[in-house]
């Protein structure tokens, strides 16, 4: 396992160059997000997937959430309801995740769907154009609360990931919030720190 810092610009670009070679192999990165420590691994690669939820002792069949870099990497992923889109670009890059149909079936998805966001952290956003989306599940084992330091991720986790992005401690708060977009009516899985309610109205 390595361990680089990502907390300045010339330290995030060569960790995020690091990182993408390791994405490439398959393997998984602990990385920072908007509230905690994430694991990352190519959502579109079986092995990436399974050592991610190997780390979380998580079943494979639940489905993992994605990270995009922009809207061009998450339609090319999931088809997003042309009634959200306003809504949607006008709320990311934000903690919030919406439940949407996959484009083609992905090991991180579940039932002909993926869960994905635009985060609002630019460094991680930096290192999704160099990667690519990655996986964002929290990094702590399945059940376990979430972890805003590389030390608690590292201690909860079964095993070590590939490569460590060590941004120190994370704001933490609310995870973000996760809306499922699937049906004919917007339903809200996971409150969370993005409000989508407050711009119901405009759907």
């Amino acid at each position: 396992m390595r361990r680089l810092a990502f907390t300045e610009p010339v330290k995030i670009a060569d960790a995020s160059r690091e990182a993408a070679r390791v994405i490439a192999a398959g393997g998984v990165l602990l990385l920072p997000t908007e509230s905690f420590y994430g694991l990352g691994a190519d959502p579109r690669r079986v092995d990436g997937v399974t050592a991610v939820c190997t780390l979380k002792n998580r079943a494979l069949n639940l489905g993992l959430p994605v990270l995009c870099a922009d809207w061009r990497q998450l339609e090319s992923l999931v088809v997003v309801p042309e009634k959200f889109r306003v809504k949607l670009s006008r709320l990311w890059p934000a903690a919030l995740t919406i439940v949407a149909p996959s484009r083609t079936p992905v090991p991180a998805g579940r039932a002909g769907t993926l869960a994905v966001r635009i985060p609002d952290h630019d460094a991680l956003r930096a290192l999704l154009y160099r990667t690519g989306p990655l996986t964002g599940t929290s990094a702590n084992r399945h059940g376990g609360p979430p972890c805003a330091t590389v030390e608690e991720a590292l201690a909860s986790l079964d095993g070590t990931p590939d490569l460590v992005l060590d941004a120190g401690p994370t704001d933490g708060g609310p995870p973000s919030t996760l809306v499922d977009l699937i049906g004919d009516d917007v339903e809200i899985l996971r409150p969370g720190s993005c409000s989508w309610g407050e711009w119901m109205p405009e759907i």
